[in-house]
């Protein structure tokens, strides 16, 4: 699949903060000491693991941010599987300006490539259902953006990216508001016709109130056993979509997609993804 990219704009503030935080005030001090200012060179950014490839559009950008006369050219795109020793960028030009650039670059990519193969490995074990994979709001501060975009390419689907997208009722605003009845009626008086509502159960009773109710779009089953879920998926028989979150781990979500949810939600996939290792060499 072939993802378009995120419009520079949108990325740039934060790529700049991270380049800004690692020049410091004074900038590459290694590299202005013992590298000519004219030496020229070609470098290689290569993997050094099979992996789903994200972070290729960030890296591009952190570097000609540092020197935008760099000749970079993008050998394996975003949401594109490699393997270990393939060259994903090529970066032809001032040799200071790639060393400069080149510790946030690899953060950048190596983080999101850990996402993104992460992402694609569960997504692997739901094939042949009708499950889709999603994040959750569980994102380095900061960074939520590009960790979600390397969620999509991982094959993954996307969930909020902010509490301004829809109203998720979850179990301390029951608490809050006196019950699933209250909050779903205060929920529906003030949501906009463009708004979803999903509301959070982890009973079964819960369920059948908030069906009762009506009003919500999704119901997010929470730490529920596979045989709960599959009863919760025959009681709902259509009326909303139905997401399982907790407790989702590589092992068990195929078992979770065969009870018949519509997505499965897990924090996982950003907040424990383990970098995937990227060298530049040159």
């Amino acid at each position: 699949m072939i993802f378009p990219n995120v419009p520079d704009l949108i990325l740039e503030p934060m790529i700049r903060n991270a380049l800004m935080e690692d020049l410091g005030t004074y900038g590459d001090a290694t590299t202005r000491a013992v590298i000519p200012i004219k030496t020229t060179y070609t470098a290689h950014l290569n993997a050094r693991a099979d992996a789903v490839v994200s972070g290729m559009q960030v890296a591009r950008m952190a570097f000609h941010l540092v020197d935008p006369t760099l000749d970079i050219k993008t050998r394996v795109a975003d949401g594109q599987p490699c393997k270990a020793g393939e060259t994903l960028m090529t970066l032809e030009g001032s040799a200071a300006s790639i060393l400069s650039a080149e510790r946030v670059a690899l953060n950048f990519a190596g983080r999101l490539t850990g996402i993104a193969t992460k992402t694609a490995s569960f997504v692997a074990k739901t094939s042949g259902t009708n499950a889709r994979v999603t994040c959750t709001r569980k994102t380095t501060p900061g960074l939520r953006l590009v960790e979600k975009l390397a969620v999509l390419h991982g094959g993954g689907f996307n969930h909020r990216y902010s509490l301004s997208d829809a109203i998720l009722i979850k179990d301390n605003h029951i608490a809050a508001a006196g019950g699933v009845r209250q909050v779903l009626e205060a929920a529906m008086a003030h949501a906009s016709h463009m708004m979803v509502v999903e509301i959070e159960v982890d009973r079964l009773d819960q369920l059948a109130e908030v069906l009762e109710v009506g009003g919500a779009s999704v119901v997010l089953l929470d730490n529920m056993s596979n045989d709960m879920l599959r009863e919760a998926v025959t009681l709902v028989n259509g009326r909303m979509k139905t997401e399982a979150s907790g407790n989702v781990t590589l092992d068990r979500v195929a078992s979770i997609a065969a009870t018949g949810v519509d997505y499965i939600s897990s924090g996982g996939l950003t907040h424990s993804a383990a970098t995937v290792d990227l060298g530049l060499d040159f």
